[in-house]
C-alpha cells in the first residue's frame, strides 16, 4: 500500500512541560478520505501545524509524498491544499476575484487556464451562480465551500482540512462531506472534525488522538467490530438449552451470552472464525424446529462508543 503521510516516533514539545505530541505514528493510505480525532487538547492542531511545516518536531520524522518534511517543506507545501478551520479571506473580494488571487500562487499559466479551473472548481463546489457576490456578504456554508475551492484551486495530492463542518448546520455538512467524496477520486484527505456521525460517512481510515498520544488507527470497518472480537446478536423465541449447548460446543463458538425478556431471548454469539459462523451459525440455530428467529445481525460497535471507551481507558492510565 502506497502512504502519503508517514511519521515516525514525531513529537513535539513545547519547553520542558507541554508535551503536545508523543511518538506519533502515523500513516495515511493514498486516495483514502482520513479522518483524525480527538477530544480538545489532544495535538490535532498541532500535528497538522507541522505536516505543514508550521511547527518543527522536536523529534522523530515525517515524511509526505516519501520526502522529509525539514528538507523539502516548499515543494511539499506546494502540493497541499490547506483549510483552517478558522477562515478569513478578504471580504471586499467577489468569489471569482478570489479564487483568481489564489490562484496565481501556485500557476503562472494563460488567462483560459485559469478561468477554465475556476469555472471547474467552482461547479465543483456549487458556487458557479454566486461567482460575482461579495465574499463578506457569504453564508457560513458558502464560505466553507469556498475555502474548499481554494484549498483545492491547484489541484493538490493531499488535502488537509481542520474541522471543515463544525459550525454548518445538517444541510451544510451534507454539502461539505458530499464535495469530499467527489474531491477522493483526485486527491487524499486526511481531516480533523469532532462530528463522529460524519467520519461514519465518508472515512476509510481513522486515528484517535489524546494527549499528544495516537492510541488507534485502522480502517473504519476494523475499529467497528470493536475489542471484544466478532459477535453476532440473535433475537429468537422458543429456544432451549439444549439449541444453546449444542452451538456452545462448536468450535468455532467461544461464548454465548443470554438475555430473556418475555417470550423473546437475545443471544450475544461470539465467534473465532466468521466465515464459519457467517456460513453456518444461522443454520445451526435454524436445526431447533420450535425456534423462530425474530433478527440476526453482526454487532456493529457505533465510532462514538469507541471514541469514549478508548479516551476514557487511556486517561485512567
Amino acid at each position: 500500500m502506497q502512504y502519503v503521510i508517514e511519521t515516525q516516533n514525531l513529537s513535539k514539545f513545547f519547553g520542558t512541560e507541554v508535551k503536545a505530541l508523543k511518538l506519533i505514528n502515523l500513516k495515511v493510505p493514498k486516495n483514502s478520505i482520513f479522518g483524525f480525532l480527538g477530544p480538545n487538547g489532544a495535538g490535532k492542531t498541532t500535528l497538522m501545524k507541522t505536516l505543514l511545516g508550521l511547527i518543527k518536531p522536536t523529534s522523530g520524522s515525517c515524511n509526505i509524498f516519501g520526502k522529509d518534511i525539514i528538507n523539502n517543506s516548499v515543494f511539499i507545501r506546494s502540493r497541499i491544499g490547506y483549510l483552517p478551520q478558522d477562515i478569513n479571506f478578504y471580504g471586499h473580494m467577489t468569489i471569482r476575484e478570489l479564487l483568481e488571487f489564489s490562484f496565481r500562487f501556485f500557476v503562472k499559466g494563460p488567462k483560459k487556464q485559469m478561468d477554465e479551473r475556476i469555472d471547474e472548481i467552482l461547479n465543483l463546489v456549487g458556487l458557479i451562480d454566486k461567482q460575482n457576490r461579495v465574499v463578506g456578504k457569504l453564508s457560513g456554508g458558502e464560505t466553507q465551500r469556498l475555502g474548499l475551492a481554494q484549498a483545492t484551486i491547484h489541484n493538490p495530492d493531499l488535502l488537509i482540512l481542520d474541522e471543515p463542518a463544525a459550525a454548518l448546520d445538517p444541510i451544510g455538512r451534507k454539502d461539505i462531506l458530499d464535495i469530499m467524496e467527489k474531491l477522493r477520486e483526485t486527491t487524499t484527505i486526511f481531516y480533523s472534525t469532532h462530528i463522529l456521525d460524519d467520519v461514519q460517512k465518508v472515512s476509510d481510515s481513522v486515528a484517535i488522538l489524546n494527549n499528544g498520544e495516537l492510541i488507534t488507527q485502522g480502517p473504519i470497518e476494523e475499529l467497528q467490530k470493536g475489542s471484544d472480537g466478532i459477535i453476532y446478536v440473535v433475537e429468537v423465541k422458543g429456544i432451549s438449552n439444549n439449541t444453546i449447548d449444542r452451538i456452545q460446543n462448536l468450535s468455532w463458538v467461544d461464548s454465548i451470552d443470554s438475555d430473556s425478556i418475555g417470550d423473546s431471548t437475545t443471544l450475544h454469539v461470539s465467534v473465532s472464525n466468521n466465515d464459519l459462523a457467517e456460513k453456518n451459525l444461522q443454520r445451526e440455530f435454524l436445526k431447533d424446529e420450535n425456534l423462530d428467529i425474530l433478527s440476526f445481525n453482526k454487532k456493529i460497535y457505533e465510532l462514538e462508543d469507541i471514541f469514549i471507551n478508548l479516551v476514557g481507558e487511556n486517561n485512567d492510565n
